[in-house]
């Protein structure tokens, strides 16, 4: 039985999507760590690409295949994932500095665990506290939106019109700024009571001098930031989801910016 041969354009085209989805896929959160086995990875790239293809495949712009602008069309398709990845990865990332702080001010400053997500040393209350956002973001289907935006991305920015000279950048930028702002609403109300805390046994060493407040204040910070974690999971919860549920309109007007 002769197997039919696939025509090197449709071939090339089909490399062109593979490139995208797989900058999507490496863009998501739980797929990006080095805990997902990388045959996973590869598998659902390909997997999604054959079902993109046929879609994708007739609308897509006049391309030059010749090996310099063709190469350029890849490089640029992984690099919209990635720069995709980079604002959703900004969320996770307040999280981690949110948290970070709050293991400094509870006395965790020295206790640090191995995160095979980014394959470096954090703190036990960022490492906790990312576990509870990639928890929360895939029980709201979070990751669904990164697989209808890599559908709606060829309508909204069809490869070769990839350009980051306009206001993609600077709305990255604002993006990171806003960022530092939720990290500190993520940990305001721990640092709200271990500053009452603070406050509280600098005033009983004044009161009673024999009092050794500092060997004292390790267990009462590290209880009672636990126990203001613990009670405020449902504010952390209600910044994250809302963060979460505004990703399609982010990263939507993301790509519109970059189309520019």
């Amino acid at each position: 039985m002769d197997i039919p041969l696939i025509p090197i354009e449709q071939f090339q085209l089909f490399l062109i999507i593979l490139a995208r989805v797989a900058g999507f896929i490496g863009a998501i959160p739980v797929f990006s760590s080095s805990q997902s086995p990388a045959q996973i990875r590869v598998g659902l790239t390909f997997s999604l690409a054959l079902l993109f293809f046929p879609v994708m495949s007739p609308g897509l712009p006049q391309i030059s295949f010749a090996p310099a602008p063709f190469l350029l069309f890849i490089i640029s398709e992984l690099l919209l994932g990635i720069l995709l990845g980079l604002a959703v990865r900004l969320i996770f990332t307040a999280v981690e500095f949110g948290a970070t702080v709050i293991g400094y001010q509870m006395g965790f400053a020295a206790a640090n665990v191995f995160d095979p997500s980014s394959e470096r040393q954090i703190a036990l209350v960022s490492q906790f506290q990312n576990v509870f956002a990639i928890l929360l973001f895939l029980a709201i289907d979070g990751h669904h939106v990164f697989l209808r935006i890599a559908v709606h991305s060829y309508e909204l920015l069809p490869p070769g019109t990839f350009n980051i000279s306009g206001e993609a950048i600077p709305y990255l930028i604002e993006l990171a700024a806003k960022m530092f702002a939720l990290g500190v609403q993520f940990s305001a109300p721990v640092l709200a009571v271990l500053l009452l805390s603070g406050l509280i046994l600098g005033i009983l060493a004044r009161v009673f001098p024999q009092l050794n407040v500092f060997l004292l204040s390790f267990p009462i910070n590290i209880g009672t930031a636990l126990i203001v974690i613990a009670l405020t999971l449902d504010y952390s919860a209600t910044l994250l989801r809302r963060e979460f549920d505004n990703l399609d309109i982010t990263l939507t007007t993301f790509l519109n910016l970059l189309n520019f």
